[in-house]
């Protein structure tokens, strides 16, 4: 049971990672981004390659850098454009962003499944509870609490935070007291889209690399944002782990219906408690 917990956790911890920077993106752009996925995808082919040429912490530094100046690009000339339109036009230009991005990594790497491989420091196991459980995965929920904790500090007790904080709640008023709105979302876009290439090198050695590798759990990721609050950076910390053990211990005792058990349980939060988890109940 021991075991299954903690698998639950690796899945709950690889949902944050990535669903923390739709959260961020949507806090301070309103902006709906359909392509989250594929730059988790990015970030995976990115760090593959460079671990390839040798060095697997070297391929984690270089994907992230990389998706960071590309979440900054993409927010000087798409999401700054993006958020004065109704969210259907913001829906549908991202999903025409996620498309173009796979039909670039088809072209560059093909549509094959390809093997990311593992750092040697990490691929032993330990013994917990009387069972093996592999360091890897450890490594994932251990990489997925810094990430937590960090954000948490940087958004509380630092200036930029406080300042990430108003413009979230109101970035009009907030552009009124002198703070550069747009400047601020350069660095909060860069932060989430590093965070999705983070994500992608951390869940490479456990998924199989493909073009299409970011869609599924795209989906699980704004399940986690819909059930934690839109905006809220603690509620998606307690979805994901709460849809991370849905999604494995569901996966074990009803596998004919696990895929749908999150599903169900944002129908019923969205009925219950429409704001999410985070929210006051309506």
């Amino acid at each position: 049971m021991l075991i299954q917990l903690l698998n639950g956790v690796v899945y709950g911890g690889l949902l944050y990672l990535l669903s923390v920077g739709l959260v961020l993106i949507f806090g301070l752009r309103q902006v709906v981004n359909f392509a989250h996925g594929a730059l988790f995808m990015i970030g995976a082919y990115i760090g593959y390659s460079v671990a390839a040429a040798g060095s697997w912490w070297g391929g984690l530094v270089v994907a992230v850098v990389a998706m960071a100046i590309a979440g900054c690009v993409l927010d000087a000339t798409l999401f700054r454009a993006l958020r004065k339109q109704d969210h259907i036009v913001t829906v549908l230009v991202t999903f025409g962003l996620l498309l173009i991005l796979e039909t670039l990594v088809t072209v560059i790497w093909g549509k094959a499944y390809l093997r990311y491989p593992m750092p040697d420091l990490l691929s032993g196991t330990v013994d917990i509870a009387g069972s093996p459980f592999p360091v890897y995965r450890l490594f994932v929920i251990v990489v997925s609490i810094v990430v937590a904790l960090s954000l948490a500090s940087w958004l509380r007790f630092t200036r930029i935070g406080l300042y990430v904080r108003a413009a979230s709640t109101d970035a009009r008023v907030t552009s009124i007291q002198g703070i550069n709105v747009d400047r601020l979302s350069l660095i909060v876009v860069g932060l989430g889209t590093a965070l999705a290439g983070l994500s992608g090198v951390v869940a490479g050695p456990l998924l199989s690399l493909s073009p299409t590798m970011g869609n599924y759990i795209l989906i699980d990721s704004f399940i986690v944002v819909v059930i934690g609050g839109m905006g809220s950076f603690g509620g998606a910390f307690v979805a994901a782990l709460l849809i991370g053990q849905i999604h494995n211990f569901g996966a074990i005792y009803l596998p004919w219906a696990g895929t749908m058990l999150p599903l169900l349980l944002m129908v019923g939060v969205l009925i219950w408690r429409p704001t999410g988890l985070s929210g006051a109940r309506t």
